[in-house]
């Protein structure tokens, strides 16, 4: 497993990490499969509060607590779930900051979290506010780092520009291809680790029927997905070029994946020993596809 530096912390994280919010409540195997994730290299487990109404912290928490010092635990928090839990509200403000943080330690039976990030969030959002709960959650000792979860080039640039955060975790893919236009160079320039999700396109660019997706139709998924399986040879399966794509741009730290079966889990530990692209093989996959743009949010 290949390892590299998120940002500019401390955390040396896998190329894969695991994003948990497929494993569900009272999974009988999840244990053995997030074990046997870490035992196979893994250091850097994702989850977030929202999932599942934070059961998927306590799932992760239960499994990781004798292996703690040995894994990277990053979650997130900002939406808070209404009382008859129906459905749930952004909710980015100092007070509430601090006291999701508390549950989660709990849920989590740890002390610290690794990475604590505003999940989602929104140029109308008292910015300030949340980065001094995050900046007195550090000074606690309650968390290491923070960053955001976000797609929105202009709540991106807000952070980049008002805080210390570490990390910007988002959507890309060569069918998710927006982060290029701006994100991606910015948060390289600033030394802030890129986590990369939906780097599979929702399995349409390795095994799912091509259908419209984006801004894409779908005879453009089609074409995508072929040239992902004409670079795929040997032992470097779609799911390998996949990834090998999504992690090109010297921004990216590593590829978080969602793992809900240990199928799933060995398929994607394959893909990452798999030979990495040539720019000659990362040139034809961009231009097997046309590049698409925020339309929102710049």
């Amino acid at each position: 497993m290949h390892y590299q530096q998120l940002g500019k912390s401390d955390l040396r994280v896998s190329a894969l990490s695991f994003g948990c919010m497929s494993l569900s409540p009272g999974q009988s195997d999840a244990d053995r499969i997030l074990h046997y994730a870490q035992e196979q290299g893994i250091n850097f487990f994702d989850t977030a509060d929202l999932y599942d109404k934070g059961e998927n912290e306590r799932l992760v928490g239960k499994a990781l607590k004798d292996r703690r010092s040995q894994v990277y635990i990053a979650t997130k928090v900002g939406n808070q779930w209404r009382s008859d839990g129906s459905t749930w509200d952004w909710n980015p403000s100092k007070n509430y900051i601090l006291e999701a943080v508390e549950e989660s330690l709990k849920r989590l039976q740890t002390d610290y979290i690794d990475l604590y990030q505003l999940h989602g969030g929104t140029i109308e959002d008292p910015i300030d506010e949340t980065i001094e709960a995050f900046e007195q959650l550090k000074q606690q000792g309650k968390i290491r780092h923070y960053g955001i979860s976000s797609i929105r080039p202009n709540v991106i640039r807000e952070y980049v520009n008002r805080s210390s955060i570490t990390s910007v975790m988002m959507q890309y893919s060569l069918l998710d291809r927006r982060p290029e236009e701006t994100c991606l160079d910015l948060l390289h320039q600033h030394s802030i680790g890129v986590l990369v999700r939906g780097s599979l396109a929702k399995g349409l660019l390795i095994n799912k029927p091509a259908t419209s997706y984006l801004g894409y139709q779908a005879d453009e998924v089609k074409k995508a997905a072929e040239t992902i399986h004409s670079l795929s040879q040997n032992n470097r399966t779609a799911t390998a070029v996949a990834f090998q794509f999504a992690k090109h741009h010297p921004a990216v730290t590593t590829a978080v994946t969602g793992i809900r079966t240990m199928d799933q889990l060995k398929t994607s530990l394959q893909a990452q020993n798999a030979v990495g692209l040539t720019e000659s093989e990362y040139n034809q996959l961009t231009q097997s596809v046309r590049p698409i743009f925020y339309e929102e949010h710049r």
